[in-house]
C-alpha cells in the first residue's frame, strides 16, 4: 500500500472567520459549520481540507502552542485566467482580508498574488499568463 495525500489540515483561531475566507475562494462548507470544533470539505479534485480550532487541537495534545513566523504553509489556488487572479484578489481585500503581495505577472510565467487567511496564513492566487498577442 501506498500512502496518498488525502486532507490538509489546518488549526484556526477563529473558525467561522476562517470558514468565510475560504467560502469565498469558492469551498463548499456548508453555512451551519462555522460554530463546529472540526469541519471539512472535498475539493472538486477530490482532495479534502480540514479545520481544527486550537481548543480542539489542544483537547488531544495539551503541549500544542500556535507555530511562530510565518510562510510555513501556503495553499495555492488555480484560477481560470488571469483577470480572475486580478478580481478576486481585489474581492477578498477589498472584503478587509490583508494583501500580501499585489497581483503581477510572475517570471516563471503566471499572473499571481498572495493573500493572507484570518490567520495570516499565505494564499496564493494563481492563473498560467495570459499568452503572448
Amino acid at each position: 500500500m501506498t500512502p496518498r495525500l488525502d486532507m490538509i489540515g489546518m488549526v484556526v483561531s477563529d473558525m467561522a472567520a476562517s470558514l468565510a475566507f475560504y467560502r469565498r475562494l469558492g469551498v463548499d462548507v456548508p453555512a451551519d459549520a462555522d460554530g463546529l470544533p472540526h469541519v471539512e470539505a472535498t475539493l472538486p479534485s477530490g482532495l479534502r481540507i480540514g479545520w481544527d480550532t486550537e481548543e480542539t487541537v489542544r483537547s488531544f495534545d495539551p503541549s500544542w502552542t500556535p507555530p511562530g513566523g510565518d510562510g510555513r504553509r501556503d495553499l495555492a489556488f488555480l484560477c481560470d485566467s488571469p483577470a480572475e487572479v486580478d478580481a478576486l484578489y481585489d474581492d477578498l481585500t477589498g472584503a478587509g482580508y490583508r494583501g500580501h503581495l499585489k497581483p503581477w505577472d510572475a517570471f516563471w510565467g503566471q499572473r499571481y498574488a498572495v493573500v493572507l487567511d484570518p490567520d495570516g496564513c499565505g494564499v496564493s492566487l494563481f492563473a498560467p499568463a495570459a499568452p503572448p498577442a
